[in-house]
């Protein structure tokens, strides 16, 4: 069950309209960055969480948070489209060629679909789609997939923040970008409480690692052409994360057979040429 307060989470005040601007929030409402995509991803984590009940109760919560963050962006949205006459539009653009760049006039779907309001879509009124919310059921990966969400999020705010020159707009953006802050350190501090990278890798650990292919477990595969230099890192000697093993260099190599597929079966209807020409077996040019 949620409870709704009428008052926002944090204060929204828009000095200077900007429907330029307001077009461009959009990407942090309904943006594969933005607050609809966390909001439905710790929900249905939460909504699915099997386990310690704490971990239910912390998405919940969060995903709860989100729901805020929507409604003050969806306000600024319709503040920023509230009487800002053309001649202020054009004076914005034109002192800001960045802003007239990136973004190009404000969403005319916003007044014509919306009636001047936020849209549940991104800044190129693409609508959200659900195909980026990530709710494994596996407490680990769907912690990893939250830094993400968040890191790429707490990006976003920032590029907007350079976006603006709006007093108000800037405060309300520095507090979304702290609490970007917070949920990377939250969803990091449930990896370690997990037991940390050995604890918590491979994802899923539960799977017996006995099991893999143990040979080729720590392998960096290195695709370059013969006589170039593989990238060297950390990815490439030393301990692996888990500590189950030691990190390697190996020049790729294929492993398998040439694949050889069975003759075409009429009832799929191909080409006569294709079910009627011998197959001609490849040859290695030497």
């Amino acid at each position: 069950m949620f409870y709704y307060d009428g008052k926002l989470q944090y204060q929204v005040r828009v000095d200077t309209p900007d429907p330029r601007f307001a077009r461009a929030l959009q990407q942090a409402i309904g943006g594969v960055e933005g607050e609809i995509r966390v909001m439905m991803q710790y929900l249905f984590q939460a909504f699915g969480a099997r386990g310690p009940k704490k971990y239910r109760d912390m998405l919940l919560s969060t995903g709860t948070e989100e729901i805020g963050h929507i409604e003050m962006l969806a306000t600024a949205v319709a503040m920023n489209l509230e009487g800002a006459p053309s001649s202020l539009q054009e004076s914005v653009a034109g002192a800001n060629p960045l802003v007239e760049a990136v973004m190009g006039g404000g969403d005319p779907r916003q007044y014509l679909s919306a009636g001047m309001a936020a849209l549940a879509a991104d800044a190129n009124g693409v609508p959200f789609s659900g195909s980026h919310v990530y709710a494994s059921g596996n407490l680990a990966a769907d912690m990893y997939a939250n830094v993400t969400a968040e890191a790429t999020g707490r990006a976003l705010a920032c590029r907007l923040f350079e976006l603006t020159d709006d007093p108000g707009m800037k405060d309300m953006l520095r507090f979304l970008i702290a609490r970007d802050t917070m949920h990377q350190q939250q969803w990091l501090a449930v990896i370690e409480e997990l037991g940390g990278h050995q604890g918590t890798l491979p994802i899923p650990n539960s799977f017996p690692v006995e099991q893999e292919l143990r040979d080729v477990s720590y392998d960096y595969f290195f695709t370059g052409v013969e006589g170039t230099q593989p990238p060297m890192g950390r990815f490439t000697e030393g301990p692996s994360l888990d500590g189950l093993g030691e990190f390697r260099i190996r020049a790729v190599q294929p492993m398998g057979q040439e694949p050889k597929l069975a003759p075409p079966l009429p009832e799929a209807y191909a080409e006569q040429q294709q079910m009627t020409q011998p197959v001609i077996e490849n040859t290695t040019l030497t």
